[in-house]
């Protein structure tokens, strides 16, 4: 361990201050296609049962109008988040009418790209701009790649634990905004550590190494066939989180600075505001219907595709780089997990409490600043363990040498160990942390046992990846449906749901000003008040 691990691990585990780590937040936000009976995209929308998916707290759609997502609160114990989670499944299996939730992250079979349709939330000009932002979206990256799905997890730290650590390190409170500066520079650091070690996360849960034939468009790749209806990598881990997901090429340049909070800001209010040939010559509109928000690189900030973000609470009419410029870091949200098929809610409360544990190490330890050859490193690994993470012999680069995959993983697991250790002893958990690092480790040695090589093993047997993702959907249905929530629970989500429906009619009943208007205000809104 290193210094600054060891030393701050002593003053937790100090019985002063036990409690703290008792006081941070965890958050799951899970993605997942509605689909028919025979596993095809659903045709229908967004089920209005359900309430309103642009004022509903935590049931909405993503991209696609089928995509779903479900937002569970922030709770500060992550099996409870998972408990908010599961409910919120319960609900909507009670109100889908027949349709089924598609287990798997790569998308169902899909029917032709003008026939998926885009996420939809009313006529109001918020309404609408989400709405052409993702037109924009459509345009940019292809309508398939709006029905990918996945895990976000968000995690925060309590103020105090950063408070502590501060006064601990000689931080004061005389410089105006130290202690604020301190946590958004920390949670920065925080991610340096997730870029250096989340080829990790992905080798253990990594759970896409499959995917429908019809997903590519004709596009070209080195993917193996399977059968007539799926391709694969035979060592791949997550393909949703290869150069074949969300990506495109006026992204390929852009890599945010992470060395601060200002220069991972300003390197976003660039691309917000750079023009993009390609899309100049398209236009903001077509015909006189709006198709992006703007011709640059990046329509809005959230465009930027990314494993791993700082966040911050917005508020009404708040653009997410304002709220990070005016209040700093307040959370990360981690975007790369894939949803686990084996799963009903797409994610493990073992996976859970192995994230904590791997997410608390990387803001305790300590993390240099990562220079631009470095950051290239970074992404080769990740990149690297997407495609052929389970290789046999796979190396990955560290400080300019080639070191087995295995033999990294298995010291990372055992630095992350005295920080598992210390959470299950704040935490009374007998062991739950520990337990959950102990099974990572035998997915080290025995790579068969990830997630990724059972999905292939299970794809194999049934010779299609689209019968595998049916098969567990309906296995997942079935667990939910034959379980329902309990009346009064039912009732709060449909007073929820009926609260939402009548928030959007209010904005739209109150809207005033056109939407061209509205979006020439919110382009050229000031990113950064101190900018």
């Amino acid at each position: 361990m290193s210094n600054q691990l060891t030393r701050r691990l002593a003053l937790l585990d100090d019985d002063a201050h036990r409690g703290l780590l008792l006081q941070g937040l965890r958050g799951i936000e899970r993605e997942t296609l509605r689909v028919d009976g025979q596993g095809h995209l659903a045709r229908t929308a967004h089920p209005v049962k359900l309430g309103s998916a642009l004022t509903h707290p935590q049931i909405t759609t993503d991209y696609a109008e089928a995509l779903l997502e479900f937002i569970t609160p922030a709770e500060h114990d992550i099996g409870l988040a998972l408990h908010r989670l599961d409910a919120i499944h319960r609900y909507a299996y009670s109100k889908l009418d027949g349709e089924l939730l598609w287990s798997q992250s790569m998308p169902c079979e899909l029917p032709a790209e003008k026939d998926i349709e885009i996420a939809w939330y009313g006529k109001s000009n918020l309404g609408m701009l989400k709405h052409v932002y993702r037109r924009g979206l459509a345009l940019r990256y292809g309508k398939a790649m709006q029905c990918i799905a996945g895990i976000h997890y968000n995690y925060s730290l309590p103020e105090e634990l950063w408070q502590l650590l501060a006064e601990h390190e000689g931080i004061t409170e005389e410089r105006r905004n130290a202690l604020r500066d301190f946590q958004s520079e920390s949670y920065i650091a925080t991610i340096r550590n997730f870029r250096r070690y989340s080829w990790l996360l992905m080798y253990l849960f990594g759970a896409s190494p499959t995917l429908s034939t019809g997903f590519l468009r004709g596009r070209e790749h080195n993917l193996e066939t399977l059968s007539d209806d799926t391709l694969f990598l035979p060592y791949a881990t997550s393909l949703r989180m290869s150069d074949l997901g969300y990506q495109n090429d006026a992204q390929s340049g852009l890599r945010p600075h992470e060395n601060s909070l200002e220069s991972y800001v300003t390197s976003l209010m660039d691309a917000v505001k750079r023009p993009y040939p390609p899309y100049a010559e398209i236009g903001t509109k077509k015909d006189g219907e709006w198709v992006q928000l703007s011709t640059n690189i990046l329509q809005i900030e959230n465009e930027y595709y990314s494993t791993i973000r700082p966040k911050r609470v917005i508020r009404t009419g708040e653009r997410p780089v304002q709220a990070l410029c005016a209040r700093g870091v307040q959370y990360i949200e981690v975007r790369c997990l894939d949803v686990d098929p084996f799963e009903p809610v797409g994610i493990a409360l073992e996976t859970g409490r192995f994230l904590d544990a791997f997410l608390l190490f990387c803001a305790l330890e300590e993390s240099p600043l990562i220079n631009a050859m470095e950051g290239q490193v970074h992404a080769r690994n990740f990149a690297r363990t997407v495609k052929e993470g389970r290789r046999p012999g796979l190396t990955l680069t560290r400080n300019d040498h080639e070191v087995l995959l295995k033999d990294w993983a298995e010291e990372l697991l055992e630095r992350i160990r005295p920080v598992a250790e210390l959470l299950d002893h704040e935490h009374n958990y007998k062991g739950a942390h520990m337990d959950a690092l102990n099974a990572q480790k035998a997915k080290v040695a025995d790579p068969d046992k990830t997630p990724s090589a059972r999905v292939l093993q299970e794809v194999r047997t049934l010779g299609s990846f689209a019968q595998f993702g049916l098969r567990q959907s309906k296995l997942h249905a079935e667990a939910f449906r034959t379980e329902p929530l309990m009346p009064a629970e039912t009732a709060l989500f449909d007073e929820m749901a009926r609260v939402s429906l009548a928030e959007q009619a209010q904005v739209e009943a109150t809207d005033t000003g056109s939407f061209d208007d509205f979006v020439a205000a919110y382009n050229s809104s000031t990113l950064c008040r101190n900018s």
